[in-house]
Parts: C-alpha cells; structure tokens; sequence
C-alpha cells in the first residue's frame, strides 16, 4: 500500500531535508565501542579471582602479550587440559589421510572386545563416533573427579560401569579421546606421546609442548597452579586424564599450533573440512574443535582445557590468521561471561 503523506508526514520528512541544506547531520547515539583485550584480562583477576592471567595473540602483523596479575610469566609451560583433544584428533585425522584407519571402522575392529558391559557395545561404534563425542560413553572423570591417576585401561573400565547415553547424540566425554588414544598405539605400534612428537610437534617446532606421562612436574620455567579453595596444585599426576588431557605447553606454542592446523600445514583441505564439521553434534563440536559465534557474527574455531590448577583457551579465525590463546592459573575461577567478552574484544571489530 502506498504511504499516505499526512501533513504530519510531510513535516517529518522534510527534517532531514533542512538538515541537510543547512550543512547538519541527524545526531544519532553512540554505538558502544568494544573494549580491547587488554582492558578485559584484567578482570579475571579482578572479578573472577584469578591469581594471575596472561593472554597472548598472533596475527599478521605480529603478536601481542598481555599480563594481569602476579605469578605467570610469557613463556611459563602450563598445563592445557582438554586443548589435548585436539592434537589427538588431528593425529587421528592424519592417519585417515595415509589410510591406515578409516573414521567408518568400529571402535572393535582396532580394540576387539574391549568396549562391553553396562550396554556399551564397540561394535556398534565408530571412530567418528568418538571424535565428535557422539558414542553415549560415559565420562570416567565424572567419577574420579580428575584426581586419580588412571592408565586407559582403568579409565575404560570406570566408563563402562555406567550406561551409554543414547549414541547419535552430542554428550562430551573424556573416554572417547582416552579410546582413541589407544587406537593410534595399536595403529601405529607406538603411543600418542611419540607419534604427536613426530607428526606434530617436531615438525611445527613446539619447543615447549610435551606429553608428560606420569612426570608429576612441569619444566622451567613455569609458574605455581591453584585449586579452587586456593591450595597449591602446581605438581599433578597427567594419568588423571591421558590422552584425553595430558598435555603441557606454552602460549606461543598453542598459537602456532591452531595457526598452522586452520591454515592447512597439518591435514589435507579434505580432512581440515572432516575437522570443522560440526553436523553430527548439531553445531556444538567438530573433531577436536568447536565453534563459538561471537556477538558481532563472527565466529571462532577452538578449545579449551581445564585440569586441576589451570584452564585455557584457545580461539582462531577459521583460516588461522588470527589466534588467541588465554590463560588463568586456577582451575576455579568465576568465568561468568568474561571469556566471551575477551573474544568479542579480540575478533569483533571496535567501533572509534
């Protein structure tokens, strides 16, 4: 229907015509700027009662080091909890691309009767299935709380004490990636530690980045990891979580990790896709990664560790231009929305 021109219409219409002849703009109110990252670490110390937090970004025109608090350092090795996942996955994934595995088999055709008990049936699971946490397998570390050191065979048998949740559905657990650090032993003849040394982290000179084993220390130099009642925890028995949390590294480590990964350097483009296709767990989880949307509309690629005494994050554009990677050196500190708004600070374009 054509606009009916009121006089009371015409009177509105014609201000911004006055406006302009008279060299004036409508006034608008401000859009809210973003504030930077520098300005939002400090509030894990502050808000969330962090002893200390660092953040660290690479992009193409350098990189960028943040420090609020007293107690870390740049180049301290840490603990990286979950972030291991996803140099598990992406070991996985290499092995498809030389076709020694296929995502298709069954969890039993590398680990003959392994998986049984409670209704759990590695038969009817595959190695997909464990990549993007859609087995229904039980979490172990609901039981033991990530405390007690456990070898994966242990690990296995808490998970199988319990009913699967219903397969097909995204359920995150620590057993899958325990699983398929297995699968790459028994592929391979050599373990996850010693394959990610060759295939990942050699290669791309991650000269702080270790699977510790049992080794309960963490090397120089490092600073100290607190629980969330405030106690020490810096030394920690990794077997607490294995494959599925093991790792140690340093923030630059992590940032050229995620950078060569998205960008291309570890997995052929057909693979990478495997990676980001988050189809099978409803947009919530690739294989080893996940996505974040961020305010703005931009989205993240990425992971995050939490274990005792320390969480981290890393995020990514998708092509690995841009990376991010954040720590605190408490597993127990109040996020409540600081970790989006430090993203949305680093991806989202600020306004003058």
């Amino acid at each position: 229907m054509p606009l009916r021109r009121t006089p009371r219409t015409r009177t509105l219409l014609a201000v911004p015509v006055c406006l302009a002849l008279l060299g004036l703009t409508p006034v608008h109110p401000p859009t809210p700027a973003v504030p930077t990252p520098d300005a939002v670490l400090p509030l894990f110390v502050t808000e969330g009662r962090a002893p200390a937090a660092a953040l660290l970004t690479r992009g193409e025109s350098g990189s960028h080091f943040v420090l609020a608090g007293q107690g870390i350092a740049r180049a301290d090795h840490f603990r990286a909890g979950s972030i291991t996942k996803t140099l598990i996955a992406t070991l996985v994934l290499q092995l498809a691309a030389k076709h020694r595995l296929s995502l298709s088999d069954t969890v039993e055709a590398h680990l003959p009767g392994l998986v049984r008990g409670a209704g759990n049936d590695g038969r009817a699971l595959t190695l997909r299935d464990l990549l993007n946490h859609t087995s229904g397998l039980a979490d172990f570390i609901k039981d033991t709380r990530a405390v007690v050191p456990l070898t994966p065979l242990e690990a296995l048998s808490v998970a199988l004490t319990h009913p699967p949740a219903a397969r097909g559905r995204f359920s995150y657990s620590n057993t899958n990636y325990v699983l398929l650090g297995m699968v790459v032993r028994q592929v391979t003849g050599h373990s996850y530690a010693e394959e990610a040394e060759r295939r990942i982290i050699t290669p791309l000179r991650l000269t702080g980045t270790s699977f510790p084993g049992a080794r309960t220390t963490l090397p120089s130099p490092h600073g100290r990891g607190y629980a969330a009642d405030g106690s020490d925890v810096t030394e920690l028995d990794p077997r607490v979580a294995g494959a599925a949390g093991e790792l140690v590294t340093t923030l630059s480590d992590l940032d050229r990790f995620y950078a060569a990964l998205l960008s291309g350097e570890l997995l052929p483009p057909r693979w990478l896709r495997e990676m980001l296709d988050t189809r099978a767990a409803h947009g919530a989880y690739g294989m080893g990664l996940f996505p974040q949307k961020l305010p703005c509309g931009t989205t993240v690629w990425g992971h995050d560790g939490r274990i005792s005494g320390s969480y981290v994050r890393t995020a990514a554009t998708v092509d690995g231009r841009r990376v991010l990677t954040f720590r605190v050196n408490t597993d127990g500190f109040a996020n409540s929305g600081l970790e989006r708004d430090l993203l949305t600070a680093a991806f989202c374009p600020r306004t003058p």
